[in-house]
C-alpha cells in the first residue's frame, strides 16, 4: 500500500479531545469509475460493483484513533478459545498424524 501525500491528514492537525466523536454521517455519491450510485460514511466510499475506493483523506471528518474506539478491549488481547480435539478413540483410528 502506498501513502498519498495529497490531502492526507497530519496526526498533529487535531487537538487532543476527550469528547466522544459524533456518529458518522451517511453520504451518497456516484462511483467515479462506473457511475453506480453508492453510499458511504462521512464521504468515504467503496463501490461494490467495480471495486473503486476513494482515499481515506477525502472524508469529511478525521478518522477516530484507536484509543477513541468504544469497542476497544481495555485489557490485553485474549486468545480465542480452542475447540476440543477429537475423542481418544477417533485418534487411534485415524493414526499417529493427528
Amino acid at each position: 500500500m502506498t501513502r498519498r501525500p495529497h490531502g492526507a491528514h497530519r496526526p498533529d492537525a487535531y487537538a487532543e479531545s476527550k469528547a466522544p466523536l459524533p456518529a458518522p454521517e451517511l453520504t451518497e455519491a456516484e462511483c467515479r469509475r462506473c457511475g453506480t450510485y453508492i453510499a458511504g460514511l462521512d464521504g468515504r466510499y467503496a463501490c461494490g460493483v467495480c471495486g473503486w475506493v476513494n482515499d481515506h483523506s477525502e472524508g469529511h471528518r478525521r478518522l477516530p484513533r484507536a484509543d477513541e474506539d468504544p469497542d476497544l478491549p481495555r485489557k490485553g488481547r485474549r486468545r480465542p478459545k480452542q475447540l476440543p480435539g477429537p475423542p481418544a478413540e477417533a485418534r487411534t483410528l485415524l493414526g499417529p498424524g493427528l
